[in-house]
């Protein structure tokens, strides 16, 4: 019996799987930025760009730390045959090696775009064919030094920098993509509930209809009014509720677009603060405009975008430089030649002790390449990349005056959105105490049906209008903060 009620238990499981219960969340707008800012797909991947950006900078910082690196064979066999050839001809030999090498190597670059280092290397070769035992011990100690990074284009010092530029825009990409984010879920917040007050008007409209209707239903049942009125009134109804049903089903669709934007699941269910409150924010053009051009990440790019074309110049002019190279060594060596029946340590002791008496190595050398004539390449090349500096700079200045137009425009439209706003507050009450006048003198009989349908059509066009004007006034403070990194409402700059 315990066997069947488990397997009936896991059949049930399998083809009824446990699904985590949807969730309804109770929104304002805030909140909803708050979830965006750390569920929605776009902002997660955005980190990820950062990230990226800075494990790049600190791939650049850490190549200028020193590098220690062994390397090692345990151990490499070899049998083969090799060919040998001098004045008598050619000749074929036998090969059968057993070899082994470890090497350490620490390096440490230099600021000047060199680097010294210090090498050690063991390598073992025995022989065993001629059953000897060939050792080498040597350490070096050397520097290498291009000389005209010193006086042309330093290329560590350069990456370093543009590692810190493009991490530094990272960042800024960061910040302009999160007053994005935070001016897309304001949009779609508002569309929604644009759609939920559409809907919560078409259900009041529908309330008002069905109760005219019941009205004419009654007054025509009296013999007061005429049947075809009574029978408009049906029709109107059953365009109320066809609205309706219509207004649930924008509303459905548009928080579906709102979870996926926010990044919850499509079967939780969302709420909205339906209150239209809004604050009378005083905007000044001029402030604006400064503070756009204080703040706007555009400029600060244009300002990167030119100090690499700086750089670019400047690396090109090196090109056709006369450039030159240092090198040095100090190096002490090691060797022994023993047979295979000697043990390997006594191989090592051999080598250290010549090692210690053997006299040092050295060297020195400066290399120089001079270009002599290249028809005027270089120089072209130089022109082409002063051109492409020229043409950043143009750049800059269009966007500066682009940024001006469009933060003046937009102040000017806040402030005449906030005045269409409070008009139509006012025009709303004076429709809804319109409507209810006209709905009481039909009641009395007064006036037909057509005249109320006009008033109730009246009102609806007034809802509809202020709905807009308070969704507009509202995208256009959030489209300006996000254009000047300047919270106005609040009177603080964007963090």
């Amino acid at each position: 019996m315990k066997t069947k009620i488990l397997i009936c238990l896991l059949f049930f499981s399998l083809v009824f799987p446990h699904r985590p219960k949807a969730e309804t969340y109770h929104l304002d707008l805030d909140q909803s930025i708050f979830i965006a800012k750390n569920k929605s797909f776009e902002m997660l991947s955005l980190l990820q760009d950062i990230k990226i950006a800075e494990y790049n900078l600190k791939s650049t910082t850490s190549g200028l730390k020193t590098h220690v690196n062994l390397n090692l064979t345990l151990p490499e066999y070899t049998e083969t045959i090799r060919q040998f050839e001098d004045t008598s001809g050619i000749a074929f030999y036998s090969v059968r090696q057993l070899n082994y090498n470890g090497s350490l190597r620490i390096n440490q670059p230099l600021p000047t775009n060199g680097n010294i280092y210090l090498q050690t290397n063991l390598t073992n070769t025995d022989d065993l064919n001629n059953a000897k035992r060939l050792m080498n011990l040597n350490t070096r100690l050397g520097l290498t030094q291009p000389l005209d990074a010193i006086y042309g284009y330093n290329n560590i010092r350069a990456q370093l920098i543009q590692a810190k530029l493009a991490y530094e825009q990272s960042q800024k990409q960061l910040k302009r993509a999160d007053l994005d984010l935070v001016y897309n879920v304001t949009s779609v917040f508002y569309n929604l509930l644009s759609v939920q007050k559409r809907k919560e008007l078409a259900q009041m409209n529908l309330e008002r209809q069905k109760e005219a209707y019941e009205i004419a239903k009654n007054k025509f049942a009296a013999g007061l009014i005429k049947e075809v009125e009574a029978l408009q009134m049906e029709v109107d109804l059953a365009e109320a509720q066809n609205n309706y049903d219509l207004a649930i089903m924008d509303q459905s669709s548009a928080a579906n677009r709102f979870k996926e934007l926010i990044g919850i699941d499509i079967k939780d269910s969302v709420v909205l603060n339906s209150v239209l409150e809004y604050e009378v924010v005083l905007i000044d053009p001029q402030k604006a405009v400064e503070l756009a051009l204080q703040n706007r990440l555009e400029i600060r790019e244009q300002e990167i975008q030119i100090e690499l074309g700086e750089m670019s110049i400047k690396r090109q002019k090196a090109e056709g430089m006369i450039k030159s190279s240092l090198t040095a060594y100090f190096q002490k060596v090691g060797v022994s030649e023993l047979g295979t029946d000697q043990g390997f340590l006594n191989s090592i002791d051999r080598s250290a002790s010549d090692f210690m008496i053997r006299p040092q190595n050295y060297g020195v050398g400066l290399t120089v390449s001079v270009p002599i004539i290249d028809w005027g390449e270089n120089k072209a090349l130089v022109r082409s990349a002063e051109s492409r500096l020229q043409k950043s700079l143009y750049r800059q200045e269009e966007v500066r005056r682009s940024i001006e137009r469009e933060v003046l425009d937009l102040s000017n439209e806040v402030i005449s959105s906030l005045k269409r706003l409070q008009l139509l507050e006012k025009n709303l009450v004076i429709a809804e105490k319109s409507f209810e006048i006209t709905l009481a003198r039909f009641s009395n009989g007064d006036i037909a049906s057509q005249e109320l349908a006009l008033e109730r059509e009246r009102l609806n066009n007034a809802y509809t209008s202020h709905l807009s004007a308070y969704i507009n006034y509202q995208l256009r403070m959030a489209d300006l903060m996000r254009k000047t990194f300047y919270d106005f409402q609040n009177d603080r700059p964007i963090l």
